[in-house]
């Protein structure tokens, strides 16, 4: 089947997190079961400096916005076996340092940017006609709205069916109505019942209207997103298409996410092999400049410093963490209180908690690598991808029980030695540190510890399993 993935981001041109993931391993992993795909994403600074052997197509659009024609030259590179990926080139909306904003906030011209993206990537698929137009994230809503409001526009993509995922409902991108005259739609369209939203424009709710059928990154959060708590005022457009909305679990890339193979770790080792695991601690401590106190148990966190991760439960219980016999480190950036507050806990605690506030990919390995619990105490997770690296390098995770974290970590039974880590519910301080307790006690248990990493490390969240159930949707489309 030949399939259109259009996605604001993807690896390894531009990054900013668990989308790009996703996309660039989804589509090879769609390769393999036989599909024909083409990829198609903005030409960021990223790309255009980064190593990716672009090439030049030749090829150029002139785009109507608004009341004026913005040029898009087409490059292409390659992934998977062979895979041709569009980058859409305009400089003036996508050379710039960041993706979509900077410390001070999104760039004011989101709404043009990404419109201009929409409006290039469907004169792309004319050019490569598909069965299947799969758009992630608001970022790429527009395509589908402007297919199926503007069909005429469109004839060699009438018979698409239209796929939209939701990566993080969080993100809607609205929109004033004075960005409205950008998209060139009918004043019809600009209604409660499409893409007017209290007053503003909502990408994210257009698409929810129009496409033919919805994913999300996991099945508990697609039940999540239809209750008012998670819907973030879209529930009662997602509870009208509940019929076409399914949530298929994220995967993991193996190849890149494996203790037996991970060259930035300090030394292999596997489910059966587990000894050198205590050499990546002793390694990771070192460059941490943490004391070397291999009998406590080492807590990491890798994550945006931002609420919806959970932070401010560790905020109002950091004392009492820091009072438990265990060290930690956190790796990210993100909400500046939050970069503040761990950076004074950090001189606080300087002996048991270490702080990196810029991202690093490499230390990342380490720490799931060194650590021996890692902590994920979301306010709501879509589907969270640490968790599963986690559980394969035997780093036991300790989740919230909501989302894909709900759908990933089993919580450990001692009495039948079942589970894959430990889970809470209550989003409260006192609920997470009763689970950092329990994890803390069994540690000390040697033999019930192994049995526990090795019950994680058993658990596959590869990406066929998951690509065959995007494989299977697409045929009932077609």
């Amino acid at each position: 089947m030949k399939i259109g993935m259009i996605s604001p981001e993807i690896v390894p041109f531009a990054k900013t997190g668990g989308l790009a993931d996703v996309v660039g391993t989804l589509a090879a992993a769609l390769e393999r079961k036989g599909h024909e795909l083409c990829l198609i994403m903005p030409a960021y600074r990223s790309a255009l400096q980064g190593n990716f052997s672009l090439q030049q197509t030749g090829t150029k659009f002139f785009v109507p916005m608004a009341d004026k024609q913005e040029e898009a030259e087409l490059l292409q590179a390659r992934l998977g076996n062979n895979i041709a990926v569009y980058l859409v080139r305009n400089d003036r909306y996508f050379d710039r340092e960041s993706l979509y904003g900077t410390a001070q906030g999104d760039y004011p011209d989101n709404a043009e940017r990404y419109a201009f993206f929409s409006r290039t990537a469907l004169e792309v698929l004319r050019q490569n006609s598909v069965a299947v137009i799969h758009c992630h994230d608001w970022q790429s809503a527009l395509v589908i709205i402007f297919l199926k409001t503007q069909p005429d526009r469109y004839p060699e993509l009438a018979g698409s069916k239209t796929v939209f995922s939701i990566h993080n409902l969080g993100f809607q991108g609205i929109f004033p109505v004075v960005d409205w005259a950008l998209l060139d739609l009918s004043p019809s369209f600009f209604t409660p019942a499409y893409l007017e939203f209290f007053g503003n424009l909502n990408l994210v709710k257009g698409a929810l209207i129009f496409a033919d059928k919805i994913t999300t990154v996991s099945p508990t959060y697609a039940r999540e997103i239809m209750g008012s708590e998670q819907g973030f005022g879209l529930e009662g457009v997602l509870r009208g298409r509940a019929a076409d909305l399914i949530g298929i679990l994220n995967g993991v890339d193996y190849t890149y996410w494996s203790p037996e193979t991970d060259p930035w770790i300090a030394e292999n080792y596997s489910v059966n092999h587990l000894t050198p695991k205590e050499k990546c601690k002793k390694a990771l401590l070192a460059t941490l400049r943490l004391p070397d106190s291999s009998g406590l148990p080492l807590v990491g966190m890798i994550s945006r410093l931002t609420q919806q991760k959970g932070f401010d439960l560790v905020q109002k219980s950091i004392d009492q963490l820091m009072s438990r016999p265990l060290q930690m480190i956190v790796l990210g950036s993100g909400e500046p209180r939050y970069e503040q507050f761990f950076l004074n806990a950090a001189q606080n605690f300087p002996d048991r908690l270490t702080v990196r506030n810029n991202f690093d990919e490499p230390l990342a390995h380490q720490i799931e690598a060194g650590a021996d619990i890692f902590l994920m105490p979301s306010l709501y997770e879509p589907c969270g991808l640490n968790q599963m690296f986690s559980l394969k390098y035997g780093t036991v995770p300790i989740v919230r029980a909501v989302g894909g974290l709900k759908d990933t970590v089993e919580d450990y039974q001692a009495e039948k030695s079942t589970g894959t880590g430990f889970v809470f519910e209550p989003y409260t301080p006192e609920a997470m540190i009763e689970s950092v307790d329990r994890a803390a006690r069994l540690f000390h248990d040697k033999k019930g510890w192994t049995t526990l990493q090795r019950n994680a490390m058993l658990m596959d969240f590869s990406w066929d399993r998951s690509a065959q159930a995007y494989s299977d949707l697409y045929e009932q489309l077609t």
